[in-house]
């Protein structure tokens, strides 16, 4: 689970997962460049994910600082409650770009400079929502689907280089922080929500940053060498049923 001078880039950095994230890597000795939308306390790099020219901006001042890339961790991303007939084409075109171009552009910026790397190790945040669906939630489970399988390719790529760079995906249920708050507050009863979230859940509570990023820390770690185009479940048994 050590990240000994270990370079790893996390986007989304200024979210909730994304500073759990931040703060493990940091506590397992690893470097963090952290990237958001806007510069400001723990960033180190201004960054919209759904665009190109970003990440190669990125990637470039990555090698600069450190000559090579050993992780990616794909965080950033955006949820829109919506059914197919309340979802409209621009909400719908938003969450793709987020959430499946942002992961798509990131492994292929990144792809070169992780290739220098003799432990490289991609992480993407998918959802419980890219393995099971919601009614509310088409376009979201459409990019988080899109996220899950996206891993599995180039996870299978990656199996052909030597040394390997791998690639998984994380599957969290309701995360404590800014996006189920978010996904509450846009009902119409934002505490029936909340109770209504942890009910859904076996293990009756939503998911601690803390227990996410532990699971994004081991699949960047040496210690899950062997695994690559998996996904690990974080869900307090939601989909077991």
């Amino acid at each position: 689970m050590s990240l000994p001078g270990h370079i790893v880039l996390v986007t989304g950095a200024a979210g909730t997962l994304g500073r759990a994230t931040a703060a493990a890597i940091r506590a397992a000795g690893g470097t963090v460049v952290a990237t958001d939308l806007a510069p400001g306390e723990g960033i180190d790099l201004a960054h919209d994910v759904t665009r190109e020219a970003d990440w190669a901006q990125v990637i470039a001042e990555t090698q600069a600082r450190h000559g090579r890339l050993d992780g990616l961790v794909n965080n950033a991303g955006i949820v829109r409650l919506g059914s197919i007939e309340d979802t409209s084409l621009a909400d719908w075109r938003r969450v793709m770009a987020v959430n499946a171009d942002g992961v798509f552009l990131g492994c292929k910026a990144a792809w070169p400079l992780l290739q220098r790397s003799q432990a490289a190790s991609i992480v993407n945040l998918s959802s419980v929502s890219g393995l099971v669906g919601g009614a509310n939630l088409a376009a979201y489970n459409a990019s988080k689907g899109a996220v899950r399988l996206l891993t599995k390719s180039v996870a299978l790529h990656g199996a052909r280089l030597d040394p390997p760079i791998r690639c998984n995906s994380v599957h969290p249920a309701f995360v404590e922080g800014t996006m189920v708050e978010g996904i509450a507050d846009a009902t119409r009863n934002p505490a029936r929500a909340r109770e209504r979230m942890a009910a859904a859940i076996p293990m009756r509570r939503l998911a601690k940053p803390e227990e996410v990023a532990a699971a994004i820390v081991y699949l960047l770690a040496p210690a899950s060498g062997f695994t690559t185009g998996s996904e690990i479940v974080i869900d307090g048994g939601l989909v077991a049923g």
